[in-house]
Order: C-alpha cells, then structure tokens, then sequence
C-alpha cells in the first residue's frame, strides 16, 4: 500500500484543528469562570461588612503582632523599606519586627546598621540570618516563626511600603476566631514610570479586584499573596507551617489552610503601595516564579481540592480553574502558534469551512474579557468617556504584551507540571522614584540573552508572516488577532535585548 500524501495532510490538519479547538474551549471555560467573579464582585459591592472587629482602643484587645520582612540582596530599597516598617502605628510593647535577612552582598552590613538605629529608638527588632537558603523564602519565614512573639504575623516583602496605619485598619478583623489571613490590596507606586509598569499594574489591578473580591465574598478560595497580608499564628501551625517545595509559597500555605476550613478576609479598600519592576529582565524573573508557582501547586494541590469533603463542588471548580490560572498562557500560545495553519487549512480544504465557527469561541472570549477587566479599571482609573478611551487602549496593549510573555511563561508552566525543580529566584528591586532615575546601573539586572528572547524574536517573524498571509488567501479575518501578537512579540523582544546593554 502506498503512502496517501493527501490522506496524510488531511489527517495532520483535522489534528491541529482538535488542539486548536481545545484551547480555545479552555480559554472560553477560564473567561466565563471570570465573568461569574465578575458578577460575584458587583454583588459583593452592595453588601455591607459585618465582621465583627477588636477595638484596638481597648488595650485588653489589641493582640501581639509580628512583622516578618523576608529578604535577599536588596541594596537599593532596605533603608526606604526598614524607615517605612519603623513609622507603623501601633503600641510598641505589642509589635516585634523581623528582618529575615539572607542576603549574601554588602547589604548585609548597611542593613544591620540601620537595624541598630532603629533599635535606639525603642522598636523591638531583630537581624535574623541563616547559614543557607534552604527552603528560599519559605524557609526563612519558617524560621522566624519559631522565635516570633506575635499572635498574628504581618509579612512585607522589600519594595513595599504599608501606611501607618495599616495594622490598625487590619487586625481589628481577627476578632473573627474563623479567620486565619487578612490581605490587603496592591498599590503601585510607579504605575506611571513606563508602558511595561502601566501593563503590570493594568494585570494586578484585576487580580486585585475582580478575582480577590469576586472569589471571597462566596467563600471560594483565595491565596496570600505573599506579602502585604497578616496570617494568624495558630493557623498557619495548622495548616501544615511553610513548605518550600514550589515557587509560590504563599499560594500553597492557602490551599492547606482553606483546605481546614480556615476562613480568609480580603480587603479591598485597604491599599498597600508597592514598587513594579521597571526593566523587563525583573518582570521576567517575576513572572516566571509565579508561573511555576502555580503550575507546581495546581500539581500539589488538584487532588486535595478535587477530593476535599469540607467544600462545594462551586469552589472546586473555582479553585481547579484558580490553580490553572497560569496554564492560560500555554493555551494562548496554541492558539496563536496554530492560527496560520488554521489560516492555510481553513483556504484549502473548504468543506472544513463549517469547523472554523470554534474560533468565534476566541472572539468570545475577547469579548467576556474587556468586559470584566473594564469594572477593576474603573475602580482604580474612574470612569467617564475619556478614560473609557484609555481603557480600549490598555486593554488591547496589555493582552498583545501577554501575549508576547506567552513563550516564557509557558516554560514556567511546561516545567511546573513536569515536576522539574529550580531556584526561587528574587525580582530585582531599584527603588525607582521618577522618570529621571536609572534603572542600568543595578547590580542585580541578568545580563545574559536567554534562549526564550531568540524564540521570541522568531516567532515576531513567524506573527509578521501570518499578516502577510491574509493578502494572497484574501483572508483578513484573524489579521488582527497576529498583528497583536507581532506587537507583543516585538514589545517583549526589543525591551529584553534592551535591558542588556
């Protein structure tokens, strides 16, 4: 029997038209996942709290509290973020600060002093250093929590910057013996610095809003988001203590303590300012971690969730898709990577025209997408025709730049479900104050090309060939959604060769 070439190619392009249709179900599945926490949200906005509170004026009620500041080789934002914990309202016999340092440069030293300075002061602060790094930033919090005084345990990382009255606007919530986490929401104290600061804050602002808000007002789950939190001592005991087999330790401290019935408060109007990464060498290593991260409990996790008889099937299907988060942008990538030869299968094989309906599921999507990340916006932009502009602007920006990460972080999650281990790898911080600072001479910035940025560069290539396809098959219809990749893909090319010279 001889080879049917023409069998062969039907057969291949009927193949990529199945995994080209199931990541476009499973983007839509993640989309209507968000349009429920959307609704969860606006729900939410309407319902007075009812927590009941300490009063922090009663001195029988305020509880002891530990402030954990967990750090690795920040020469450029210790002192801003150690002045900053030391300006915290609340009764000094009542709060211990930890500086878990495992720095291994010269910070070392400028931190230790500063240490000392604060220490005259009155403030009850410790230097705490370890020989290794074992268990990264897992470890290290383990660690302080042996020695720490505190009932309730604060966490910031470096480059944030919490107000002084912070604990104050927090804690009051733990009277709620149910509750074992309070977190706060992310501010941006650079938001405007750059296009990539503005994307990041566009993202987290979602996150932020519509996801935190959307998932806890139904008592689904939500995660610590590492810093800028308070956990209850007793709860993260129970909940199995940190553990430093993934990259996102927070995430996975979650799932165990809301595994336990552990409830979790989110507090939307409670802003903590933080610094973005304004060089995308630190966004990268940012993403990457979170990427895994979540692959790697989505690994850990699934079964526990799947199999939990403490929660309803709602908030299993919230928490498998919570878990998967990451895992979208594999799916983007699919897409994208197989649009052109949907393109050429779609103009040679036209009986197979009828299949081609699935990718309306993408516009779909789009559409369920700009609708949800359009309320977070507004909460944080406000509203109005002029900044609904911006808004169209920005959010086709932002999804052509996620886009153009897809490659990264695809590894990150390839290699979060497969298991393979790495490093937990610090974003760089630069304490960046105005457009005026320099970010080239931080000593932390990789240098190194890395293979992701060549795959990048040739798929900006492959994207430019996919527009110029749709002039000989006379087919526009998918010339947008490839000029957005192009653009993704160039944004993220050029800034990385950028942040090397």
């Amino acid at each position: 029997m001889g080879f049917d070439a023409e069998f062969f190619k039907l057969a291949l392009s009927f193949f990529v038209m199945a995994i080209y249709a199931i990541a476009l179900i499973l983007i839509l599945m993640y989309s209507l996942a968000q349009l429920n926490l959307l609704i969860n949200y606006l729900k939410a906005k309407k319902k007075k709290d009812t927590c009941p509170r300490f009063d922090l004026n009663n001195p029988t009620e305020v509880p002891y509290v530990t402030i954990q500041l967990p750090v690795y080789n920040e020469l450029y934002v210790m002192e801003r973020l150690l002045d900053n914990i030391a300006e915290i309202d609340y009764p000094k016999d009542k709060l211990e600060i930890q500086v878990l340092d495992d720095s291994t440069d010269e910070s070392v030293i400028s931190t230790a002093e500063k240490i000392e300075e604060i220490k005259a002061k009155g403030l009850d602060i410790s230097h705490i250093r370890r020989e290794d790094r074992t268990g990264f930033k897992a470890g290290a919090l383990k660690e302080g929590l042996i020695d720490a005084k505190g009932d309730f345990i604060a966490i910031f990382d470096a480059d944030f910057l919490p107000k002084k009255d912070w604990l104050k606007q927090t804690i009051p919530y733990f009277k709620n013996e149910e509750i074992g986490v309070v977190q706060t929401r992310w501010g941006h104290i650079n938001r405007d610095y750059s296009l990539l600061t503005k994307i990041q804050a566009f993202a987290l602002d979602a996150h932020f809003t519509l996801e935190q808000v959307g998932r806890n007002s139904k008592g689904h789950f939500i995660n610590f988001n590492g810093t800028a939190g308070i956990w209850r001592k007793t709860c993260i005991i129970d909940a199995g203590n940190w553990e430093g087999d993934t990259l996102t330790e927070d995430l996975d401290l979650s799932y165990r303590a809301q595994l336990k019935n552990w409830k979790f408060k989110y507090l939307e109007d409670v802003e903590t300012p933080a610094e973005l990464p304004v060089v995308i060498s630190a966004a990268r290593s940012q993403q990457f971690r979170w990427n895994k991260g979540g692959a790697e409990n989505f690994r850990k996790m699934v079964k526990r969730v799947i199999f939990s008889k403490n929660i309803s099937f709602k908030t299993k299907i919230h928490g498998i898709l919570h878990l998967l988060n990451s895992t979208m942008f594999l799916n983007v990538l699919i897409v994208g990577v197989l649009s052109i030869p949907m393109l050429y299968i779609k103009n040679t094989y036209g009986h197979l025209e009828i299949y081609f309906t699935i990718s309306s599921f993408f516009i779909i999507s789009t559409v369920i997408f700009f609708i949800c990340f359009w309320f977070p916006y507004k909460r944080v932009q406000g509203g109005g025709f002029l900044n609904f502009v911006d808004y169209i602007k920005m959010f086709f920006t932002f999804f052509s730049v996620a886009m153009g990460f897809s490659v990264h972080n695809s590894v990150a999650v390839l290699e979060g479900h497969m298991g393979k281990r790495s490093e937990f790898v610090r974003t760089p911080k630069f304490n960046i104050k105005n457009l005026k600072d320099s970010w080239k001479n931080n000593k932390y910035i990789k240098k190194k090309i890395s293979a992701n940025t060549v795959i990048e560069a040739l798929l900006m290539v492959y994207f430019l060939f996919g527009m110029y396809s749709a002039y000989p098959l006379n087919d526009f219809g998918l010339f947008p959604f490839h000029l957005m990749l192009f653009l993704g893909f160039a944004f993220v090319f050029f800034n990385s060769i950028r942040s090397k010279v």
